[in-house]
């Protein structure tokens, strides 16, 4: 299955967002908390009650400053906590996946990012488990090679902790300079994951910005996508993203009839 929906509401507020989300026909919506988790728990019930009732799936996008491999103790713990603030009103909202960029190399090597980012993984995982939430800690694969979060150190990640992981394949576009191989990518991939995807704007030192999605851009991954029977929850990140996810879940819908 192939679940499309966007980030975030619209300016909406999320309830208003799900509704919309509904009547659109799309099956999932992304709870972005991008400049801080600004919801109390009262509101994460109702949300997460809102969505059971629609059947849409939810997923949450914690804050955008974090960085697990800062060398300022402050800042660490800040990021910890965002994230863990962020699992918090997921499990309330019923939503499973939590999404993050999880830090940059700075000055140190990447296996050094690498070590500290996972030491913070699973440590942020023995809170989860203590607390008994539903969540799975959903590292993004980043857009710029400065970020920790190329595809094979989340791989790894996911192998070594347990964790899930979140495969921007628009970031991965910019990443790789425009060089992808869609197939070749889901055969490293799970069967099930979580994705995001948009237009994308590079530069030599990778993602510039998110562009509206054309067709012609979506189209080469939804292929690669039925072919391989992805179990996937795909949220479209571009700036228009209710109009770009209805577009994209028309196009999987009259490609499938062409696969089957």
């Amino acid at each position: 299955m192939i679940k499309i929906g966007p980030a975030g509401s619209d300016g909406l507020g999320n309830l208003k967002g799900l509704q919309k989300v509904a009547e659109l026909g799309l099956d999932c919506m992304e709870v972005e908390f991008t400049y801080g988790v600004r919801m109390n728990l009262k509101t994460a019930q109702e949300v997460g009650t809102q969505a059971q009732a629609l059947g849409i799936i939810l997923s949450v996008h914690a804050p955008y400053y974090i960085n697990l491999a800062s060398d300022e103790k402050e800042k660490y713990d800040a990021s910890r906590i965002r994230i863990l603030d962020s699992c918090e009103k997921a499990h309330a909202m019923g939503a499973r996946n939590v999404v993050f960029h999880a830090g940059f190399y700075q000055k140190r090597t990447a296996g050094q990012t690498y070590d500290l980012i996972k030491e913070a993984i699973v440590g942020m995982q023995k809170s989860i488990s203590k607390k008994g939430w539903q969540v799975k800690l959903c590292p993004e694969i980043t857009g710029k090679p400065s970020q920790f979060g190329s595809l094979t150190e989340l791989l790894k990640m996911k192998q070594e902790t347990g964790c899930g992981i979140t495969v921007d394949f628009s970031h991965l576009y910019a990443r790789q300079q425009g060089e992808i191989d869609y197939a070749k990518i889901l055969t490293r991939l799970p069967k099930k994951f979580h994705a995001h995807f948009s237009g994308i704007e590079y530069g030599a030192k990778g993602e510039r910005k998110h562009l509206r999605t054309t067709k012609t851009f979506f189209e080469p991954l939804a292929r690669a996508l039925i072919q391989r029977r992805a179990n996937i929850t795909i949220i479209n990140e571009s700036p228009k993203p209710y109009e770009d996810a209805v577009m994209m879940k028309k196009l999987i819908q009259t490609l499938e009839k062409h696969y089957h």
